[in-house]
């Protein structure tokens, strides 16, 4: 009974030991947050690194370029330099969207969704009005409340004058 318990974890463990050496030679490798990288937000306009981490031939000369007078620089090579450090500017951050028109269609849709479930509820699944919901049970029953002169301190007949015959006021 020991020899049997003994090769069972052998191989147990010779099974899952050879499932990890063939997973990790198809490991992909995760990115490591630690690193700087590079994000557009508003609320951090100045981010880490440069948004083109591998440079071209012609965004290298262009580099070397900048460290000249900037007068020399065309408006356009101005524009690539500025593209290099950040993906968009501020005008393209700040530009509108139309996300809202889904976020708001698809509340629509729920709402809707949701009253159609609560129409069917009320045809098929809930029974009639019980008739102690009507207005003259409702009112004999209230009738009877203050005849019985029921919580007479600070209940519901403490709000009845009962010389008067009416609520007080």
């Amino acid at each position: 009974m020991l020899a049997t318990r003994a090769l069972s974890l052998i191989g147990k463990r010779a099974i899952s030991t050879s499932v990890c050496v063939r997973a990790h030679g198809s490991v992909v490798k995760s990115e490591d947050y630690a690193l700087p990288i590079y994000v557009d937000r508003r609320d951090y306009p100045l981010p880490d690194v440069a948004h083109v981490k591998q440079l071209s031939a012609s965004q290298k000369a262009l580099k070397e370029k900048e460290k000249a007078d900037w007068s020399s620089l065309s408006r356009d090579e101005k524009v690539q330099l500025y593209r290099i450090q950040f993906n968009e500017s501020f005008a393209e951050m700040n530009r509108s969207t139309n996300e809202w028109k889904t976020v708001v269609g698809m509340a629509m849709f729920f709402i809707g969704f949701t009253a159609l479930i609560l129409i069917w509820e009320k045809r098929y699944v809930y029974g009639p009005i019980p008739h102690t919901f009507d207005r003259d049970w409702v009112a004999m029953q209230t009738k009877r409340m203050l005849d019985m002169k029921s919580n007479p301190i600070q209940g519901f007949s403490a709000k009845w004058d009962y010389d008067k015959n009416e609520w007080k006021k």
